[in-house]
């Protein structure tokens, strides 16, 4: 019985330890509109190009790793099921919230993580993002937002 109660106490810790995820006030509403402006102006469009969909421009890979949301109860082995999603602007938040979740670091080795490294995430993926800078277009448009 006391091994019972002890695998029990540790069950529940250990779900509310991975259920805390993200503290919300580092990934909020005005990262999130950062990232999306960084990646696309936020150009909220229904349109894929190349292996990209979306105004967080993410791909099918990092839609999986982000937990699969989908729109309208759609099945997530609809064939369609990513696009739709990708193409959504709060569909496709909830896929960047859940690719965050699961990729939790601190990217630029600063000690905090926050917005700057939820950004090298997205830019760069949950395996690549250490020691990477934003370059180009992307940096100006995260820098702009992120002030």
């Amino acid at each position: 019985m006391k091994n019972f109660v002890v695998f029990t106490v540790l069950i529940f810790y250990l779900a509310g330890v991975i259920s805390q995820g993200i503290p919300e006030a580092i990934l909020n509403e005005s990262c999130i509109k950062c990232i999306c402006h960084a990646s696309s102006s936020c150009e909220n469009s229904a349109f894929c190009n190349g292996d990209v969909c979306g105004p967080f421009r993410i791909t099918r890979a990092y839609w999986i790793d982000g937990g699969q949301p989908t729109l309208n109860n759609e099945h997530p082995n609809s064939p369609l099921a990513y696009e739709h999603c990708a193409s959504d602007f709060k569909c496709a938040t909830l896929a960047v919230q859940g690719y965050m979740r699961k990729f939790y670091q601190d990217c630029n080795g600063d000690n905090v993580i926050d917005c700057n490294d939820y950004v090298l995430i997205h830019e760069f993926g949950g395996y690549g993002c250490k020691g990477r800078t934003l370059y180009g277009l992307y940096r100006e448009r995260f820098t702009q937002c992120n002030v």
